[in-house]
């Protein structure tokens, strides 16, 4: 009995700490937009942290949708041969890029360098005391820290998920079309006939929706990393709550891109 009630405990604790954890990120979430129209706007900071978003992801999303569309585009010639119809592999590449891949990996690839960033940043101010020392200030930190980086996030992530798609879709213009020999015109008839303005809607929708759970895990697992339980101290903590942070954003991308998948399609 002793046993079954240790056991018993730790559940309770544990399910304790999961909705204090929820509730605490719930408000945070709400603080941070709320933030976003509270004036006077920090624009310089906006700027500065689109720049670090959206434009210092350029080069990784290029090369990833580079390879990824030209490994599509072998895929997709590979399988299509089979039967007869290479004439729609740009239907099958943009498509494939437009709805799924696109909006994912470009979450991933975001998540992996400028949300692991931020996670750190805030982390660190966190543990130095400088949000405590704003808050003494009398200066709302979500205003002041959290805001821009969600605000910018949400503007540059879909940017950057078009940029996917276009440079994706090329990729795989090369492989098919350069590479194995697809005619030209059936690629591109292919893909102005299969994507549709639905297609493109749950693609940009995917990806407001990822770039706020993106910023959203990454700053607040750095705004709370002194009450993560099993963080640590110090730089262990901030260390520990950043890999925290990119997991549990990428995970919550994969549930969330079927989900909206499977209520939108």
């Amino acid at each position: 009995m002793n046993m079954v009630g240790q056991t018993l405990s730790r559940l309770g604790e544990s399910g304790l700490y999961v909705l204090s954890d929820l509730g605490r990120m719930s408000l945070f979430l709400l603080n941070s937009l709320r933030g976003i129209f509270i004036r006077p706007f920090r624009w310089a900071e906006l700027i500065k942290q689109i720049q670090f978003v959206g434009a210092g992801s350029f080069w990784v999303i290029f090369f990833t949708a580079i390879s990824t569309g030209m490994a599509l585009g072998l895929q997709g010639y590979y399988s299509l041969s089979k039967f007869g119809a290479e004439g729609m592999l740009g239907s099958a590449v943009s498509l494939s890029l437009v709805m799924e891949l696109g909006p994912v990996l470009t979450a991933l690839m975001v998540a992996g360098r400028a949300g692991s960033a931020m996670c750190a940043e805030i982390g660190i101010m966190r543990i130095s005391e400088q949000i405590d020392a704003l808050e003494c200030m009398a200066i709302n930190p979500y205003r002041f820290v959290v805001s821009p980086k969600f605000l910018a996030t949400i503007i540059s992530v879909p940017l950057l998920t078009a940029l996917f798609d276009l440079v994706g879709i090329m990729g795989g213009y090369l492989t098919g079309v350069i590479l194995m020999g697809v005619n030209p015109g059936s690629y591109q008839q292919g893909m102005e006939v299969s994507v549709t303005n639905h297609d493109i809607q749950l693609g940009i929708i995917k990806s407001f929706v990822f770039a706020l759970l993106v910023v959203w895990i990454s700053t607040g697992r750095g705004y709370f990393v002194h009450q993560i339980r099993g963080a640590g101290f110090g730089a262990e903590s901030v260390s520990r709550v950043t890999t925290q942070a990119v997991v549990l954003s990428s995970i919550a991308v994969l549930i969330f891109n079927y989900l909206l998948t499977a209520i939108i399609l």
